[in-house]
């Protein structure tokens, strides 16, 4: 575990960064820690940066102590090999702090100077595991999303390696680096980072009879995930980085989401005494974060409290946002809706109707009475929600969000010289003494004061002035303005130098290559691609390493999901409460069929491609 020089344990905000600039707004907002896309070999290959400017985000970032992270977290392909390690050296070589990879090919090239965190496409669900990747050369693993919190404390009490845990987003129905759905419906694939998302289109399900018990329903669509009110219990289970997923989310999401985490985990932290954020200064914010003023398909904890019906949003996948009341009446060309939630001109609201979501845009409103640009499916009873808030939107645009580390400032002068001395939150010190010929000046509180004001001119950097101290052990001298604001621009050039040449190592994991993996054979699923992975696997004792699903003509016959989530108990059919619906159920789409295998025991559900 990462701990500061007191003892105290480190805890860590980690955001998505899309790209530079909202990688700069995550770390205004608060962030201690970004993950970004290289150029290649992410999980979002719509998110890809060029190297240039992930440097410029580690440069940006260091100086708060901010980490930044690298997601080469797809599966490589033989004849990909040689790129795949060009493309980690220069991650490498520009200062990331980390390299998150599913891909065991990445511990054979060996790759120096980084911290390797292990992939939540590594499907981490078990202390096992935990222990076998530690040992393997991880100092981080990333969860899967869908285990319950006594699934996380076991794994947290594994000890000796950092837990990451989702908190916020969109969530993968089914486990992270075992679903090939969408390898089975086109040649896209989820561990290629061209996910198509077939778990948000409809389905039919059909039962043993062959009958459709359901027609054209999100069988497989989830709300998103929103952990904020369980922070104390996740600490408590070991968790040592909230991550909020998002990295093809814009700047106005981030800025809230972030903004809102940073808030509930400082307010935890005030708590513990024995823990303490990982990086480095405060935020000054001019909005009040809300996350349902975001995109968001609805909230849900997921399977973190057990796993338990009412996980699905069978009507639609698309962002529903924030309710805003019941149509109590309508006219021609507008609407009265009740509640105390005010909608304004410019807003964007979606509504139920038998022919699913419906959306429109506010052209203006008088009080509680609404003028749509579209009346259609609006009546009486109505539910509206607003999916785009017109006013929070412009606001979080227009934010001047602001992130400063706190100094002290303590300048001594007299006739002779000028001694300025900065100490910043960190511990870090500097000084900077000029010599100068001076008379006292003949105001010494105007003196005083324009020293201080002078001094405490640091808006354009990343310091702010916590205390300002000027001492003398005679009269103050005459110093310009222009004298000051030199020493001042000097003395921070000084101070940044030093916390760079302090920046906190990585904390490089060793490999133990005489730890066994906890079985001699891998199936499919473990999805081995190219010789590195596979020399990977036989070092540490497996045996038998079957074919590869990414590689495979076709996935007829083969499991292409494994989920926590299970349908049956969604309608309240489990097996285990004496159910209706008999016989092998199916999915269908079109003419493709998939067959529902349920695996009581462990309450998991399995998909399988026919």
């Amino acid at each position: 575990m990462r701990n500061d020089m007191s003892g105290n344990k480190k805890i860590e905000l980690l955001a998505p960064a899309r790209d530079y600039e909202t990688g700069r707004i995550a770390i205004d907002a608060g962030a201690d820690a970004v993950y970004i896309g290289g150029p290649a070999f992410g999980a979002r290959a719509a998110a890809g940066n060029t190297i240039e400017d992930i440097e410029r985000l580690v440069r940006y970032a260091h100086p708060f102590r901010v980490k930044v992270y690298a997601a080469l977290n797809t599966i490589v392909f033989e004849d990909e090999l040689t790129d795949a390690e060009r493309t980690a050296r220069q991650l490498i070589a520009s200062g990331v702090d980390a390299l998150i990879v599913q891909d065991m090919a990445f511990m054979r090239m060996d790759l120096s100077g980084v911290e390797f965190h292990a992939s939540t496409q590594m499907c981490n669900t078990t202390a096992t595991q935990a222990r076998f990747l530690r040992e393997s050369g991880f100092s981080r693993i990333i969860l899967e999303r869908g285990l319950t919190l006594e699934e996380i404390r076991q794994i947290g009490n594994e000890g000796n390696i950092e837990l990451e845990c989702f908190v916020h987003g969109a969530i993968c129905v089914g486990f992270s680096g075992q679903c090939y759905m969408s390898r089975s419906m086109s040649q896209r694939s989820g561990n290629r980072g061209d996910c198509s998302q077939p778990c948000r289109l409809t389905y039919d399900l059909i039962d043993g009879h062959g009958d459709t018990v359901i027609t054209g329903k999100h069988l497989l669509s989830v709300p998103d995930l929103n952990l904020s009110g369980r922070i104390p219990q996740l600490l408590d289970a070991g968790v040592t980085s909230f991550k909020i997923e998002g990295r093809l989310k814009d700047g106005n999401y981030v800025r809230n989401i972030v903004s809102y985490y940073r808030q509930a985990i400082d307010r935890e932290l005030a708590k513990r005494p024995s823990m303490r954020r990982s990086s480095s200064g405060h935020t000054e914010y001019d909005f009040t974060a809300d996350p349902s003023r975001s995109f968001t398909r609805g909230f849900t904890t997921w399977m973190l409290d057990g796993k338990r019906k009412g996980q699905a949003s069978f009507s639609t996948p698309k962002a529903t946002g924030e309710y805003i009341g019941k149509v109590c009446s309508t006219n021609r060309n507008s609407f009265v809706i009740s509640g105390d939630k005010q909608l304004n001109p410019g807003d964007g609201i979606c509504f139920f109707t038998n022919n699913g979501l419906i959306g429109t845009n506010v052209n203006k409103t008088d009080g509680h009475t609404v003028f749509p640009n579209k009346m259609d499916g609006i009546a009486a009873g109505t539910e509206i929600y607003r999916n785009q808030d017109h006013n929070f939107t412009l606001q979080l645009s227009k934010s001047r969000t602001r992130r400063s580390i706190d100094v002290s400032v303590n300048a001594y002068t007299d006739t002779s010289h000028i001694r300025l001395s900065l100490t910043d939150e960190d511990g870090h010190s500097v000084s900077l003494v000029e010599h100068i010929q001076a008379e006292p000046a003949r105001e010494q509180e105007k003196m005083a004061s324009t020293i201080r004001t002078q001094l405490s001119k640091l808006g354009d950097t990343i310091f702010s002035a916590k205390t300002i101290e000027v001492n003398s052990d005679g009269q103050l001298p005459f110093i310009p303005a222009s004298k000051l604001n030199d020493l001042r621009r000097k003395a921070v050039e000084l101070l940044t130098e030093e916390r760079m040449a302090n920046y906190p190592q990585p904390i490089i994991a060793i490999e133990n290559r005489a730890f066994p993996y906890p079985a001699t054979e891998l199936g499919g699923e473990a999805n081995v691609t190219n010789t590195l992975a596979e020399r990977f696997y036989k070092d540490h004792g497996v045996q038998t390493i079957a074919p590869p699903r990414d590689l495979m003509r076709t996935l007829s016959g083969e499991r292409v999901m494994t989920s926590a989530y299970c349908l049956r108990r969604e309608l309240g059919q489990c097996l285990k409460e004496k159910p209706t619906l008999r016989g092998p159920l199916r999915l269908r789409r079109g003419a493709i069929t998939w067959l529902l295998e349920f695996d009581c025991a462990a309450c998991r559900m399995n998909i399988i491609k026919e």
